[in-house]
């Protein structure tokens, strides 16, 4: 079973600091310029709920969520 891979887009974020605020075990923010640092690119099973509300909040859409293809093998 695949999981759910993110990515950030540190030229968009805006340093709002939500990511960091909703999934904290996931996203943080650089000491240098605030914007998005990407702690786990696949979140582990019990972060995954708030790191999809973390991209879903995300003032700027600077975080995407790629949920893996359904079936095939």
């Amino acid at each position: 079973m695949r999981t759910p891979r993110l990515r950030v887009d540190r030229e968009r974020c805006i340093s709002a600091g939500m990511c960091a605020l909703t999934a904290p075990a996931v996203f943080d923010q650089d000491a240098d310029d605030g914007r998005v640092l990407l702690l786990h690119a696949e979140p582990p099973t019990g972060h995954r709920a708030a790191a999809q509300m973390a991209a879903g909040v995300c003032p700027s859409g600077a975080i995407t969520v790629h949920e893996p293809e359904a079936g095939g093998s």
